[in-house]
Parts: C-alpha cells; sequence; structure tokens
C-alpha cells in the first residue's frame, strides 16, 4: 500500500460519523474527499452541512476535507467541470446514467456514482501517487445495515485503490452514526443524495415537495425531459 489513506465522504450521516471517528483517532485517515455532482445535482442541504460543519470541523481538527468535480475531458467544455445535471439536460444527449427504468420495464445503465464519485475520488488519488503497484487506501462509510452493499478488496477497474470499511470493522449501524455526530456536538446531516435520484422512497418525495417544492417541480420537469 501507499502512504495514502483516505476516505470516500459523501457528506451524510455515516460519512460524517467517519469524519468524528477520525478527529478522535479511532479511524487512520486524515485525508477526506468530496466529490461534489454538482451544485446544481446535490441537495442544497447537503452542501450547506459540508461547508458550514463538517469543513470547520475538520479544519480544526487537523483533517483534509477536499471537494473535487467530474472534468470533462474532451470536447468544447473539455478541462472544465461537468454536473450530473448538466449531462442529464444537455440537448440532444441520448445518455440516462441516473437509475431509471426503460419503455419495457428493464433497467437503464446506471453510471452516476461511478461517473461523479468513484472514477473522480480515484483520479485524485492517482495524481497524489496511488498506483496498481502501490494502491491507496480507501475508506467507505457503510455500516452494519447495509453491509450488502460493501465490495472489499480491490475493485479490478480501479486496481489503484483497497476499499475498506471502517464503520464495518467496529461494528457501527446507522443509529451508532447518529450518536457518534450528537455526541460530538455536531447536528446530524440530513441524508445525501442527488434531489432528483431515483432511489428516494415516497416519504423522500413528499419532504422535497413539502419543504422545498421549487426541487420538487424542478424533478418532475426532469422527469418529463428524461421521458422524453
Amino acid at each position: 500500500m501507499t502512504e495514502i489513506d483516505a476516505f470516500s465522504y459523501g457528506g451524510g450521516v455515516q460519512s460524517t460519523a467517519c469524519l468524528v471517528l477520525a478527529a478522535k483517532g479511532r479511524i487512520n485517515c486524515s485525508l477526506f474527499l468530496f466529490a461534489n455532482v454538482g451544485a446544481d445535482s446535490e441537495h442544497p442541504a447537503t452542501l450547506t452541512y459540508v461547508d458550514q460543519i463538517a469543513r470547520p470541523y475538520a479544519a480544526e481538527h487537523g483533517i483534509e476535507l477536499i471537494e473535487l468535480h467530474r472534468i470533462a475531458q474532451r470536447g468544447p467544455d473539455a478541462g472544465q467541470p461537468v454536473t450530473l445535471y448538466q449531462r442529464l439536460t444537455r440537448p440532444g444527449s441520448r445518455s440516462i446514467p441516473i437509475p431509471v427504468r426503460m419503455s419495457n420495464g428493464a433497467p437503464g445503465t446506471r453510471s452516476c456514482t461511478a461517473d461523479h464519485k468513484i472514477q473522480v475520488v480515484g483520479r485524485e488519488l492517482r495524481r497524489r501517487g496511488a498506483t496498481a503497484e502501490q494502491p491507496a487506501t480507501v475508506a467507505l462509510g457503510i455500516s452494519t445495515d447495509e453491509i450488502e452493499r460493501a465490495r472489499p478488496g480491490t475493485d479490478p477497474r480501479m486496481p489503484h485503490q483497497h476499499r475498506v470499511y471502517p464503520l464495518l470493522d467496529l461494528g457501527y449501524s446507522r443509529h451508532d452514526c447518529y450518536r457518534i455526530i450528537t455526541d460530538a456536538g455536531l447536528p446530524v446531516p440530513p441524508k445525501s443524495a442527488c434531489w432528483f435520484c431515483p432511489f428516494h422512497d415516497l416519504e423522500a418525495w413528499r419532504r422535497l415537495r413539502r419543504e422545498t417544492p421549487e426541487l420538487f417541480n424542478r424533478a418532475c420537469e426532469l422527469e418529463a425531459t428524461l421521458n422524453r
């Protein structure tokens, strides 16, 4: 392994609990990488929490919290940040990288997390010196109640990253994460996700319509655009 021990930070409950654990020395990690899918794509509440709570807390405890963005590699926008919402609404685009079902009921190809988070973090790790021969250790905030999401070890598609799951190692659930955050005197962050994510459950959509009706209306407009 290289000397790079990074955490793929999402701005939600589990990630923030890991930030607290790192501050307390329970997790050996001083580099947190936040792959921001875009100010027009991340839920505004998540971005507010990262800027006003997580970033100052990290700085106070000597933790480097870096914000990253997907950068266009080719075309007229090469070298410029590209957001997920921009990709979805680009005129003439036939790409739908978020999880949707096609007209025949089959699931479409979902690549949003890989394109705007995993690869973005991976590019930063390569920039810092990670290689397939000396991969970086990358921690992810998956708790015991979602253990089925864990894929320990090295992803053949990203051989310069070795994935570890500190919450699983410590036996912590999402409920434990709430306690860790509040015990540190921090407010609990909202669930991190794009405001238009099709994985939202019905209650999340009701809350979006109730608390941020302008985003709910934009999500309806986006759905109509994707259907067309």
